[in-house]
Formats: structure tokens, C-alpha cells, sequence
């Protein structure tokens, strides 16, 4: 009687293979690809806080620098009228006066405005031209603006309107205020935008008493100009608003104002005429219900048009009373395309392992499977009574060994039917007992065909789930693992195939197919070549990493033998950043003629202070004489630092601040001799308030005197440059006396 299976479908033995191989297979590959993804997804968001982060650091120092010009201008000029420098009273005077100042500062107008009513001053209206105002105490028509020569002397009367001091904001303000403060800012259309704030201070004789106030203005359409050239703003916005929502300044393409009948007037970050700005203002005053409740850097994730934005926002604020909100905005897509290309390169890889997972598991299945259906079929024939059946001898060891064993129990079926074709009398009485026999041979037989089968299929079975285990554990080993393990690994791997290709070639058509297919041997080339680049790469961060230590020297605080060289040039990759071309400057020209020295004996790290501390001032010097020069003018003349090293005698080294022809030099206008003889005197500094402390010289004096028993001396004429010598013993001897 049959019995019959209900709810259980067959399952041919190649799926039974293949199934399981392909879904490990996949399933490894797209949990990678998973992990990649999130991964480069927290990288994103490290770098989007990163970029913002810097970017805002960046505004506000331009914000510190830029906005305090005007209160410090105001403060020289107040000095000097309280002390009697400058003459309020003649207006012709002070009007040049301010013009002097115009041509040396970023300002866009300075002015004074008397109790008496009168004043004048000196503006920049178009951005370019320096023009004169003055004006008489009572209207109409008491304004008169002038034209000016190279000399700064009034040519001719471009312009006349009336005037009254006491109805300007950046009068009446600081009379109320009774400090320096900002004014309201002003917006004026002289043919041409002008949106300012004026910075206003009252004014003081010998005796105390109020002259009146005096005023220094900002364009702040140049703050729009400076957030456009920013390299977030290529993909995302910065702005600047006040606590009452009004747009300061933004590196949108749209201005932070409209006109409405000639006129100027400010608009509203809510309203402004760049959707992204306007959308992401419109979300902020959502969030925090205002804009006057933000007291502390804040970080958010805000929509716009469906697309996640990264946006901080940044309070800034000066001791004059400014009170602006910083924001930078930068959309996901910006660090997101790359993630994308890469989930899209993961998809692909996964669907091709899993077109190679089933492609090999269908070899190796029909590899295994073949005979055992081979043996199958001969069984089934055999059952009916064809015994003239013999299988193929296999590589499979199993299968051989169940191959031999069916053909020797085939070819003693048929011996045994020849016998009895021979000897029918005893067929007779023994046809029962065989066919007992044969029964009982043939149930053997299904029952080792059965039992060999269900070996081999586990033997099989455990074979792949090995593999795909070993396959599993080299991808995570090689993420966790290093270069140099992979690169042995490689070669050992390498050795292998080569071994394999010596003891055991194959003229497998299907083997060498694949080869050529796969190219293995541009494979092989291109592998070790591509170990060699990735090491190549490992070794360039080493390398800054070791210009870093090597210049910081933090675990070699006691005398020791070194390279000066090596000093030299872990100092200029520190000061690279000062030295790189830029947009308003062109880049320092290091020319460098080192001499053949033996290494020194010194104190590292204070050695490379020093040194650290002589080029920057060498820079600052360029950078000051740079300041009243353009970009063409530099580029013709370019500046240069030159260094040169040599021996000065057998027993000491010397490294050269001088002419680009003689060494390490700067090309800046030299010094007078009264700042020549007081450089290295303590707190003594050329530089303006809050520059420099004048201790960098000082202290470079006594390392090299003092702990270095050297020397270190200053040349400079002006008008040609400086230069400055630093003589070190090889040996280290202290010097007794400065």
C-alpha cells in the first residue's frame, strides 16, 4: 500500500543546496551594506555640526574684526580732539582729516556733528569714490557735498541738501545714552543703495565739555558680499538677523532690502525674497516663538521644500549694544551624495554576489547530485530487470567508493544469472533461495543508497555552511583588521594560488573561462598595487602627524641632538595656513637655502618657539605692507620669506632672517632704528592694540642667549627689508651673562 504525503510539496535536491548557500550569501551582504549606510550617515551629521561649527567661528571673528574698526576710529579721533590735536572748529582741516582716515580704513563715512549745528565729514557713498560733506548750522540748503583731488582739497560742489544735527539718530542716540553706542541703521538711495550702521561717540575739549558727537559708518551690504564668498554658501545660506527679525546681511544672490518708490527699505528675514532664507526664518521664529528668546547657540534639523537642513544658530554681541543672530543652513544633500552612490554601489554588489552565490551553487549542487541520480536511474533500471548497469567513476571519494560497490554487486547479479541460464535443473530448486537473495541484495542496496545519499548531502550541507561561515568572518576581520595584516594575508593568498596553479593545473575549460573573464592576472597586479597606494596614504598622515610632534616636541623637554631642517620645516607646515594664497592676497613665497649642518644640541621645543615665533612676525610684517597694496601690485611683487642655514664656524650654526638673496628673509619695508634697538625689550610691539602682547621677541631673546648660549641679532634698513641672525653652539654651552 502507498502512502500518501499531504501538505509537504518535493523539494529537488539542487534547491536543497542552493537555497540555503544564497540566502546567507544575500543576507551577509545586505547587513553590510545596512551597517555602511548608517554608518555614513552619523558621519554626515558629524561633518554638517563640523562645517557649521567653523563656519559660524569664521563669521563672528569677521563680525569682532570688522564691526570694531568703527569704535576704534571714533576713540583716536576723540583722543585727539580732547587733547587739542584737531581743531573742531576748522572744518576744512577736519574734513581732510577724515578723508585720510577714509583711504586708510574699510569705513564707509566719518563724521562730526557739533552742538552748534554745524559738522562735516568724509564718505565712500558708491563704494569707491571718497568724497567731502560739510555743512553750516542752520537749513535750507546748509549741505554741501565736494568733490576731491589726489591732495584731498575740495574741487567743485557735486550735491547740496538741507541738514539738521539734531534730528540725525546718530546724534541724538549717544547725547541720550550718554556712552559710545550704535545708532539705528540708515538706509539712503543715492542713486545707489546705502544701508549702514553708524557707530557714534560724544566728544570732549580739554575742559569736559560736550562739543558734540562723532560718528564712523559701516556698509553692511559688504557683510552680504563676505557671507557669499564663504565656501559653505555654495551649497547653503548664511545670514545674520536682528532680535526684531529685520535681515542684516545674507550670502543669498537677493539683497536684504526692497524698493518701494526710489526708496530703500529693509525687509524681514520672514519675508525675504529667497525662499530658503524666508522658509528657514519663518521655522526658527516657529520653534522659539521669537527671536529674542535665543540665548545660546542652538542646532536643529528643519525642513524646506521636503529636504532636511542642518542649521545653527549663533547669538552675537558687542559692548556697544549689537544684538544679531547668526544662522547657517546647510541641506543633507550637500553630504549626502556620495552615501547615496555608495548604498546604490552596495545594492549592485549584493545583487551580483547573489547572481555568483546561485551560479556556484548550481555547479556545486549538480556536481554532487549528478551521480547520485546517475546511480538513481541504474537502480530503477536494475529494478526492472536490466542488469547490465555500471556507474562512472567519480573525484568524490564517498560516491567512488559507492560507485565500485554498485558495479561489484551489478556484476555479481549478472555472474549469478549467467549460472542460472547455465544450470536450470538447479534453478529450480534454488530460484526461491535466490530470488531470497536478491531481494534481500536489493533492499541493501536501496538501503545504502539511501544512507550514502543522506551522508552525502549533510557532508555537503556542512561544507557550505562552513564556507559561507569562513566567507562571513574574513569580510568583518578585514574590516576590523589593518593594512599590514591584509597585505600578508594577500601575499599568503597569492602563494596559494600560484602553489595551486604548480601542483594542480587544470584544463578545465569552465576554470579557465572564469579566469579570463575575471582577468586574474591584471587582478593579482592591480591588488598589490592598490595595498601599495592605501599604505602610501597611511604613510602621508603619518608623516603630517610626525611634522606635528616633531614640532610641538612635548616628550623631549631635555637637551638633545637634533635635526634644525627638520625644525624649519615642521614650523612651515604649521604656518602653512598663513602662507597659502588667498582671495584678497596672493601667496608668501618661501625660498629656502639650507646648508649642509651637523645636528645640534638644544632644547627642541623652545628652539622651535623660537623659530615659530620669528616667522610669524616675518609674515605679520608682510601682511601689514600688503594691507595698502592690491592684488595685481602683490602679484607683480610678490612677497617672499627666504631662508638660509649655513655653519658659521666649526663649533656653531647660523639660520638667517635677511635679503631673499642671503636667507631666511622677508621682503616687508624694514624697521626705523629706535623700534630696530627696542625689539627684543619686553612688552615693546609695533603692532596695534590687541595684536601682540611684545613678549614673542623677548622670550626668543633669552632662549637663545639664555638657554642656548647663542646669539640673536636684528639688521634692517627701510625700504628694504629686515633681517634677523640666530647663531646656535653644536654643543650646548649656557651663557652667563645677556
Amino acid at each position: 500500500m502507498k502512502k500518501r504525503h499531504f501538505g509537504i510539496s518535493k523539494i529537488p535536491l539542487q534547491m536543497v543546496l542552493i537555497i540555503p548557500f544564497v540566502l546567507q550569501i544575500f543576507g551577509a551582504v545586505g547587513l553590510v551594506g545596512y551597517l555602511s549606510f548608517k554608518n555614513g550617515q552619523k558621519a554626515v551629521n558629524d561633518l554638517a555640526e563640523q562645517l557649521m561649527d567653523r563656519t559660524s567661528d569664521i563669521v563672528d571673528k569677521h563680525l569682532n574684526s570688522y564691526l570694531s574698526i568703527p569704535h576704534k576710529v571714533n576713540q583716536i579721533n576723540a583722543d585727539a580732539i580732547q587733547m587739542g590735536l584737531l581743531d573742531v572748529r576748522s572744518r576744512k582741516t577736519v574734513g581732510k582729516y577724515f578723508l585720510k582716515q577714509m583711504q586708510a580704513y574699510d569705513l564707509t563715512y566719518i563724521g562730526i556733528g557739533l552742538t552748534t549745528g554745524e559738522g562735516t565729514g568724509a564718505a565712500r557713498y558708491d563704494g569707491k569714490t571718497v568724497t567731502i560733506d560739510d555743512w553750516s548750522a542752520k537749513p535750507p540748503k546748509n549741505w554741501f557735498t565736494y568733490a576731491t583731488d589726489n591732495q584731498g582739497d575740495r574741487t567743485s560742489v557735486i550735491a547740496t541738501l538741507d541738514w539738521n544735527n539734531f534730528n540725525e539718530p546718530w546724534y541724538t542716540e549717544p547725547v541720550k545714552a550718554g556712552r559710545p553706542i550704535w545708532s539705528r541703521i540708515v538706509t539712503i538711495n543715492y542713486q545707489y543703495p546705502y544701508i549702514a550702521a553708524s557707530a557714534s561717540r560724544p566728544i570732549y575739549d580739554a575742559q569736559n565739555h560736550l562739543l558734540g558727537m562723532i560718528a564712523a559708518d559701516i556698509h553692511l551690504l559688504k557683510l552680504s558680499e563676505f557671507l557669499r564668498h564663504l565656501d559653505v554658501s555654495r551649497s547653503g545660506k548664511v545670514f545674520i538677523l536682528e532680535r526684531n527679525g529685520m535681515l542684516i546681511a545674507n550670502s543669498s544672490t537677493q539683497q536684504p532690502f526692497t524698493l518701494v518708490k526710489e526708496d530703500i527699505r529693509r525687509v524681514k528675514a520672514i519675508d525675504s525674497p529667497d525662499p530658503s532664507v524666508q522658509s528657514i526664518a519663518k521655522q526658527i521664529q516657529q520653534t522659539f516663538n521669537g527671536f529674542e528668546s535665543i540665548t545660546e547657540s542652538k542646532k536643529l534639523q528643519l525642513n524646506w521644500q521636503g529636504e532636511p537642513n542642518f542649521v545653527n544658530i549663533t547669538p552675537w554681541r558687542d559692548q556697544y549694544g549689537l544684538d544679531w543672530l547668526v544662522v547657517v543652513s546647510v541641506p543633507e544633500r550637500t553630504f549626502m551624495a556620495q552615501i547615496n552612490a555608495n548604498t546604490l554601489t552596495t545594492i549592485l554588489l549584493c545583487l551580483g554576489a547573489l547572481a555568483v552565490a546561485t551560479f556556484m551553487g548550481y555547479l556545486t549542487s549538480r556536481w554532487i547530485t549528478q551521480p547520485i541520480l546517475q546511480m538513481n536511474r541504474a537502480s530503477q533500471a536494475m529494478a526492472s530487470g536490466n542488469l547490465d548497469q555500471t556507474l562512472d567513476i567519480n573525484n568524490i571519494q564517498e560516491l567512488n567508493v559507492l560507485a565500485h560497490s554498485f558495479n561489484h554487486m551489478a556484476g555479481q547479479l549478472r555472474e549469478s544469472f549467467t549460472a542460472l541460464e547455465n544450470g536450470k535443473a538447479e534453478l529450480e530448486d534454488r530460484v526461491e533461495e535466490r530470488t531470497t537473495e536478491l531481494k534481500t541484495a536489493l533492499s541493501e542496496l536501496q538501503h545504502t543508497q539511501v544512507q550514502m545519499l543522506q551522508s552525502e548531502k549533510m557532508s555537503s550541507l556542512g561544507q557550505l555552511v562552513a564556507g559561507v561561515a569562513h566567507e562571513i568572518n574574513n569580510p568583518v576581520n578585514f574590516i576590523h583588521g589593518n593594512i599590514t595584516y591584509l597585505n600578508e594575508y594577500t601575499q599568503d593568498l597569492l602563494r596559494m594560488i600560484h602553489l595551486y596553479q604548480q601542483r594542480h593545473p587544470s584544463n578545465d575549460p569552465e576554470v579557465q573561462a572564469l579566469a579570463e573573464e575575471i582577468d586574474l592576472e591584471f587582478l593579482i597586479e592591480d591588488l598589490q598595487k592598490m595595498l601599495a597606494s592605501m599604505k602610501m596614504g597611511t604613510d602621508r598622515i603619518r608623516t603630517i602627524v610626525l611634522s606635528l610632534r616633531n614640532f610641538s616636541r612635548i616628550d623631549e623637554a631635555e637637551l638633545k641632538a637634533v635635526d634644525i631642517h627638520e625644525g624649519i620645516e615642521s614650523t612651515l607646515l604649521i604656518l602653512q595656513h598663513r602662507l597659502k594664497d588667498k582671495p584678497e592676497c596672493p601667496a608668501i613665497v618661501v625660498i629656502r637655502d639650507y646648508g649642509k649642518l651637523p645636528e645640534v644640541e638644544c632644547y627642541p621645543g623652545q628652539l622651535n618657539q623660537v623659530l615659530m615665533n620669528v616667522l610669524a612676525n616675518a609674515i605679520d610684517a608682510l601682511d601689514e605692507i600688503n594691507a595698502n597694496r592690491t592684488y595685481q601690485e602683490i602679484e607683480a611683487n610678490p612677497s617672499q620669506i627666504s631662508i638660509r642655514t649655513s655653519m658659521s664656524n666649526s663649533q656653531s650654526v647660523e639660520i638667517a632672517l635677511a635679503k631673499p638673496a642671503e636667507g631666511i628673509a622677508d621682503n616687508a619695508g624694514g624697521m626705523p632704528e629706535e623700534v630696530k634697538n627696542r625689539i627684543f625689550n619686553p612688552f615693546f610691539t609695533t603692532k596695534p592694540v590687541g595684536k601682540g602682547t611684545g613678549m614673542g621677541m623677548a622670550i626668543s631673546y633669552q632662549i637663545i642667549t639664555e638657554k642656548h648660549g647663542g646669539k640673536l641679532e636684528c639688521f634692517s634698513t627701510v625700504g628694504e627689508g629686515s633681517e634677523l641672525i640666530i647663531q646656535l653652539p653644536t654643543q650646548h654651552q649656557v651663557s652667563t651673562a645677556v
